[in-house]
């Protein structure tokens, strides 16, 4: 376990704000609207506050407030944010962002959750956070070889909350993190105590009769899925099926890096017209910095090789194996894969929290801090 320090050089800086000063833009058909990626007008107005007003040094400081470590696991350096609670019995937690996410996600509910005594909450509800960063993201990356499959991600977890000590934890994730929790679920049984997850995946296994019952709300979630792989999902064919071609173009553009993330935000999160209603323009920027200044959009996009998520991937369903641990999950409207209630109980046997949410997006410690810290602590209560 080594201590950590963020230290981006000025130089890079300085570059970063070179590069966005010579931006060549496109042209844009009028009236498009978002329909296909940011408009113009929009990411040229962001991309003059990114260059002239944002301060990265303000949020490397809050970052570095935090205590951080890299550790090295399965021939990849491992960076994670490990923050205990002054509360003698916390419950550690391992929470595991997905993409385009990162550690950034859940600054707001750091405090909360592991210090409930000082937000207004109950301390008996308090957790120790260890909070990675995924192999090949931001500073766990870039990857040195293939293979960076949710069980092997799993399998890293597992050997991370042992080397911290940690006997009997809690797993949290959302999106591709909430798969990697559940599967650490199974590679580590006698340590996790459950499991809560948000944007939790889920898919019919194709018997048609799993289709009959379905509600109103579940079969506007299944049609929403078939939109999702019509309209939503090129993000997932170009970084699984071509990330080096992609890498160049991140690589080399700060506005490319910016635009491809920014696209998905609007889409993944709650709001109407732009995702800065989701959430704030600093938090965005953020994220994309930790993606930019270490170099690992190109990692990160490979990432989407390993593992196949929807049913129409060649494994997918036979990937699936049964978990028997205590599943929580917490469903916001605007999840970008909104899991219904019965293909989640087929594929985990024991789903024993279920909560609804009137608003919120995929990124729900970012959108609604103060509903994702309720949901967390009122699942983990029955463990304590």
């Amino acid at each position: 376990m080594r201590p950590f320090r963020i230290d981006i050089p000025q130089a890079d800086l300085e570059d970063l704000r070179e590069r966005l000063s010579r931006t060549r833009w496109p042209d844009e058909l009028p009236g498009a609207g978002w329909s296909l990626g940011p408009p113009l007008g929009y990411l040229k107005e962001l991309v003059e506050y990114w260059r002239t007003t944002y301060d990265w040094r303000e949020h490397e400081a809050r970052l570095n407030a935090l205590p951080q470590f890299t550790t090295p696991i399965d021939g990849q350096d491992i960076h994670f944010l490990h923050v205990r609670s002054p509360e003698p019995h916390a419950v550690p937690l391992i929470v595991t962002h997905g993409w385009p996410s990162s550690v950034v996600e859940y600054l707001d509910v750091i405090g909360p959750l592991t210090n409930p005594r000082a937000h207004g909450g109950n301390p008996a509800d308090a957790f120790h956070l260890v909070i990675p960063s995924l192999p090949g993201y931001g500073f766990s990356g870039p990857t040195r070889d293939a293979g960076w499959d949710v069980k092997r991600i799993a399998r890293a977890w597992a050997e991370l909350m042992r080397r911290l000590g940690y006997a009997r934890y809690g797993a949290q994730g959302g999106d591709w993190g909430s798969w990697i929790s559940r599967e650490l679920s199974l590679v580590d049984p006698e340590h996790v105590i459950g499991v809560h997850g948000n944007g939790f995946i889920t898919f019919p296994s194709g018997d048609p009769a799993e289709f009959e019952g379905l509600s109103d709300v579940e079969q506007q979630r299944l049609a929403f899925s078939g939109y999702y792989l019509r309209e939503l999902y090129g993000y997932k064919q170009i970084q699984s099926s071509r990330p080096q071609s992609l890498a160049y173009s991140l690589a080399d553009s700060p506005v490319g890096q910016l635009a491809w993330i920014v696209g998905v935000l609007k889409e993944w999160t709650d709001c109407e017209h732009t995702p800065e209603e989701a959430i704030g323009r600093d938090r965005i920027l953020t994220n994309v910095m930790l993606y930019w200044l270490t170099n690992t959009a190109g990692s990160a996009a490979r990432s989407f090789l390993e593992t196949p998520d929807t049913p129409d991937e060649e494994g997918a369903k036979e990937s699936v194996v049964v978990s028997t641990a205590p599943i929580g999950i917490a469903v916001f409207p605007k999840d970008i894969l909104r899991p219904i209630r019965r293909f989640a109980e087929r594929m985990n046997r024991n789903v024993v929290h279920w909560t609804e949410f009137d608003r919120g997006g995929t990124f729900a410690a970012m959108e609604e801090p103060d509903l994702f810290t309720g949901d967390v602590r009122a699942f983990f209560r029955r463990f304590r």
